[in-house]
């Protein structure tokens, strides 16, 4: 099943995934450090990754979704698919809890048990991960119908000929 979003010929929503999954994991240690007693202004960029991770978040939400509605219903793509949604919802979710506090806070820098609900955040992030490999590499959710090891370049477009294996043409 191919992508719905797509830019150049790729899709969308593994290209944004990996800005907030970057960013979220780089929070939690630049918070750790900060809590075990490294320099104080690593909370504060824990802060800024954790907002722009959760711009990143729902804009790598918004493409999954358009692609998770054209999964046919009542298959198992559509119950991981779903799953992935759900976990990656409550991910974004504790992330912005965290946020929520912190910006209503005199300091922007985390404390112990908000460190303990990100690295929870993580553990649903590694979780979700693992939804989301399932759906492409197990289901071919998001891959182009033609795509094989000789597939031509995606900015060619679905008119052009392909070789295959032996170079016969297609």
């Amino acid at each position: 099943m191919e992508s719905r979003v797509k830019a150049l010929g790729h899709p969308v929503h593994p290209m944004l995934v990996m800005f907030p999954v970057a960013l979220f994991v780089t929070a939690v240690i630049f918070d750790a450090i900060d809590i075990f007693g490294g320099p104080r202004f690593l909370g504060d960029v824990a802060y800024w990754n954790i907002v722009v991770g959760l711009i990143g978040g729902v804009l790598a939400a918004l493409a999954g979704a358009v692609d998770l509605r054209a999964i046919p219903s009542g298959t198992r793509a559509k119950r991981i698919g779903t799953t992935h949604a759900l976990v990656n919802g409550c991910v974004i979710l504790l992330f912005a809890g965290v946020w929520a506090v912190r910006m209503s806070a005199d300091q922007r820098t985390a404390g112990t048990a908000l460190l303990v609900i990100e690295v929870v955040a993580l553990a649903g992030l590694g979780l979700a991960a693992w939804f989301g490999g399932e759906l492409v590499d197990r289901l071919g959710v998001g891959v182009d119908p033609d795509a094989d090891l000789n597939a031509s370049s995606s900015l060619r477009g679905r008119s052009a000929t392909r070789l295959g294996r032996m170079g016969e043409t297609r």
